[in-house]
């Protein structure tokens, strides 16, 4: 899974969530920095995020890879509600308790719904090697579920085009690799 590109709302620390905001040209570098990296991966399916900032982090990526690309809407990000849009300083001011965000999705349900993502894929492309392009929030609720909270919400901040790497053997998740940014060299410099 590749966490999509920067946008401007990342770069100024705001709550994106559902809200569909564009990449930003830094972000489609990162997007271009990450194609040798999707390539040398060898996937057979690709997936992403229908959210814009996603599905032109795709889009670019796979003008390398080279496969149909699918939309799934189980992969978009975490609805944040009424705090989408706000600076994460303003979100902690008026919303310090988290969990009550009005209309916010809960995490039970983020992780929820990133797991049955990732079952339907397995059911639909068993045996193949599938790339997704997604979000910070739902990559890391994914982490937390299949590392038992030692990882991902809360834990690990994931960087934009960051690539965590996930394995199902026997019906068993397991972390192989998380927020790998090894690719991102010449864009950080």
């Amino acid at each position: 899974m590749i966490r999509h590109g920067e946008t401007n709302w990342n770069k100024e620390k705001r709550i994106q969530g559902k809200t569909d905001i564009p990449l930003n040209e830094t972000g489609k570098s990162q997007a271009r920095a990450c194609c040798e990296a999707a390539k040398n991966f060898e996937p057979t399916v690709f997936i992403t995020s229908p959210l814009a900032r996603a599905k032109t982090t795709a889009e670019i990526i796979n003008q390398h890879v080279g496969l149909p690309l699918h939309e799934m809407k189980l992969f978009v990000e975490r609805s944040y509600g009424d705090a989408e849009g706000m600076t994460i300083e303003d979100r902690n001011r008026y919303f310090p308790d988290r969990d009550n965000i009005p209309n916010v999705e809960t995490l039970d349900a983020l992780k929820a719904r990133g797991m049955k993502g990732l079952e339907e894929v397995c059911e639909k492309y068993p045996g193949e090697r599938v790339l997704i392009v997604s979000h910070g929030a739902l990559i890391n609720a994914l982490l937390s579920v299949i590392s038992n909270g030692e990882l991902g919400t809360g834990v690990t901040f994931l960087e934009n085009t960051s690539i965590t790497k996930f394995a199902c053997e026997n019906g068993e998740w397991r972390v192989i690799d998380y927020n790998n940014t090894d690719h991102l060299t010449m864009v950080n410099e």
